[in-house]
């Protein structure tokens, strides 16, 4: 029986936290393009496949003496070459989460304070950037340690979203499937179901109750699987094939405009709260790990979505997409091997052990190889999705 002891609920929450945040607006545009049971099938597997690459790592991490972050476990079990293809894989989906939400916050700001005060989506989002760059240079994390508070206040806000935008659900809308458009959603969703970076927090915040991690990712991964479900089912049906890039626009012009004044304001507190957290996380990566002092570690930090904004990046989902295919798809290969490394090498017995397959391990590694290539093709134009 699973008692949620203070510390395990703790975990559960860090892991909650990580993974629900901005993601889940692109999930119903990328829904909507394939046809809504085509996403919610991609939606579904991705979630299992996601769910056993974080008892992938748990094991990993419980098999390991020491606290490590995911860069120094990459680095024990695969040597410099891991550690390296594990640090770009992080630096690359944060930058490229970072930038998404500038792209996104700029449009909902924008439909928020245009019609009073002007602008466009492009001043706004630099003004969010600016605003960020200011939080994060004076150290000024107004969510740090309110991992459990913020997770109850993203599932009630979406609660209410869902609650009244459900009369609104038109079942035609929910009714298409196209096959051929499988593989459409899975960038977006690999994305929204990211969250591995919690997994060593979680082991901490357990203390002595290690042997609830593999209940805590169980549970962890699927409140989220089950959130993406709804708001899917939610916007999809509401919108139709007229689902905005982030979710909300759309669902609030259908519905009215409290609405649209309501579920902007969820968009804008939550790619700002996942903002921060992804900014600090990195900013200390470069000042602990890589002994940057704090300015440059801050300019490295907010500096880089700036400029690939200016040079004319302003795709949300494509951002996204691109980060969760590509950078994701990386990360989670290297999860695979480090699973498969620690059942040989760990140094310490774990509080849990997931029976090796030698076949499920290489199908994820196929899938997430098969991921890249396919993203990087339709990047390319060699493809058509």
């Amino acid at each position: 029986m699973f008692i949620i002891s203070k510390n395990s609920f703790g975990a559960i929450a860090i892991l909650i936290g990580c993974i629900i945040g901005a993601g889940i607006l692109g999930i119903p545009y990328v829904v909507a393009k394939a046809g809504f049971i085509t996403g919610l099938i991609d939606i579904v597997l991705i979630g299992i496949v996601m769910m056993v690459m974080h008892l992938y790592l748990g094991e990993v991490v419980l098999r390991t003496k020491g606290r490590h972050q995911l860069v120094g476990y990459a680095e024990k079990y695969l040597g410099k070459t891991g550690k390296n293809l594990m640090w770009f894989a992080m630096v690359s989906v944060i930058y490229g989460a970072l930038l998404a939400y500038t792209i996104k916050e700029g449009d909902f700001f924008n439909a928020l304070f245009s019609t009073y005060f002007g602008g466009s989506p492009f001043t706004y989002s630099l003004i969010f950037l600016g605003l960020m760059a200011f939080l994060v240079y004076f150290e000024l994390n107004v969510l740090e340690k309110s991992e459990v508070l913020m997770v109850f206040i993203l599932l009630g806000v979406i609660s209410l979203i869902c609650f009244f935008a459900l009369p609104h659900v038109n079942i035609n809308n929910l009714s298409s499937f196209n096959p051929g458009s499988f593989f459409l959603p899975y960038g977006v969703i690999l994305f929204a179901f990211l969250g591995t970076v919690a997994v060593p927090e979680m082991k901490e915040q357990l203390k002595e109750n290690k042997a609830y991690l593999r209940k805590a990712i169980i549970i962890g991964c699927t409140i989220p699987l089950i959130v993406y479900i709804v708001f899917a089912f939610i916007v999809v049906g509401v919108t139709g094939i007229n689902t905005t890039d982030g979710a909300i626009l759309g669902l609030g012009h259908a519905i009215g405009y409290e609405m649209l004044v309501f579920g902007t304001l969820f968009g804008i507190i939550t790619m700002m709260s996942s903002f921060l957290i992804l900014a600090f996380s990195l900013k200390k990566m470069f000042e602990y790990d890589y002994n940057i002092d704090k300015f440059s570690s801050w300019f490295l930090t907010c500096s880089v979505p700036l400029v690939i904004f200016m040079l004319g990046v302003k795709s949300f989902v494509r951002t996204i997409g691109i980060a969760g295919s590509v950078s994701g798809g990386l990360m989670g290969i290297l999860v695979v091997l480090m699973y498969i490394k620690a059942k040989k090498l760990g140094n310490r017995k774990p509080e849990y052990s997931i029976k090796k397959s030698s076949i499920i391990s290489w199908i994820l590694i196929l899938l997430f190889v098969f991921g890249i290539i396919y993203e990087l093709l339709n990047d390319f134009g060699l493809i058509r999705i």
